[in-house]
């Protein structure tokens, strides 16, 4: 059966909603990766998820929403950022549009981390309130932070050895781990952006330009410890995050 939405014609589309009314859109980011990832991670990220749990849950999947908000990366070279606003309309539409075809619940897998997640919140708000939809929303990185110590993982950074685990997982023909530089975390006194950390996690503000060229200049746009990277840790990553993507299928489908 093919999962993908857009192999499908119409009437095979039409079918497969009749036998299930769930689907899953990924949404990323083309953004700067440091020097040893592709610009396409966060995008790669959410995909890969999707598709290899709507292929074990029998459910639809949409290409993904490849560009995302990260005004802070536009810094270096290649990142291209949409406005929040022009976001949270794009995701509202393609939801109004499968639901105007009967679908009714919706999984948004978000592979840009915390940056995505405030206007995701609020284009799926508003497709609950004005359509009647259910949709949830689920983050690789708060759907695993009970496995992340147990493999040795630093501090959430970006393009660290989280994001680059999982890619040479995913594709591994897209990781230079040669080009990887070491740039670990420094601690911020009652903020931090994972999901493991006591206080808060959620204030997240992106940093400035200015910032990120910085650490462009430093350490390749880095922040993590990608050198600690292994393909296996990745596929236990990801073996994880499809197992919890999976329940959350199967709850949406009773």
């Amino acid at each position: 059966m093919n999962h993908r939405l857009e192999e499908n014609s119409w009437k095979e589309l039409e079918e497969k909603q009749k036998a299930c009314d769930v689907v899953i859109i990924p949404v990323g980011s083309v953004e700067q990766h440091g020097y040893h990832l592709p610009l396409g991670t966060d995008s790669y990220v959410a995909q890969g998820l999707a598709e290899e749990a709507a292929k074990k849950s029998g459910v639809v999947v949409t290409p993904p929403v490849w560009f995302g908000w990260c005004p802070h990366h536009m810094a270096l070279t290649g990142s291209v950022s949409v406005r929040a606003e022009v976001l949270i309309e794009y995701l509202y539409d393609i939801i109004e549009s499968l639901h105007a075809h009967g679908f009714r619940k919706f999984v948004l897998i978000n592979g840009h981390r915390i940056v995505n997640i405030t206007w995701m919140q609020i284009s799926a708000q508003r497709a609950q309130a004005k359509l009647g939809a259910k949709v949830v929303i689920f983050d690789p990185a708060y759907m695993s932070k009970d496995l992340i110590a147990e493999l040795g993982y630093g501090p959430v950074g970006h393009s660290d050895e989280i994001e680059t685990s999982h890619l040479m997982h995913l594709h591994p023909q897209l990781v230079h781990l040669d080009k990887a530089v070491d740039n670990p975390v420094r601690a911020a006194p009652l903020y931090s952006v994972d999901p493991r950390y006591p206080h808060d996690t959620l204030c997240y503000v992106p940093a400035t330009r200015e910032h990120v060229a910085e650490v462009g200049k430093t350490h390749g746009g880095t922040t993590g410890s990608p050198s600690k990277s292994t393909a296996e840790k990745g596929k236990q990553y990801h073996e994880h995050l499809i197992g919890n993507l999976l329940q959350v299928i199967d709850n949406l489908k009773r």
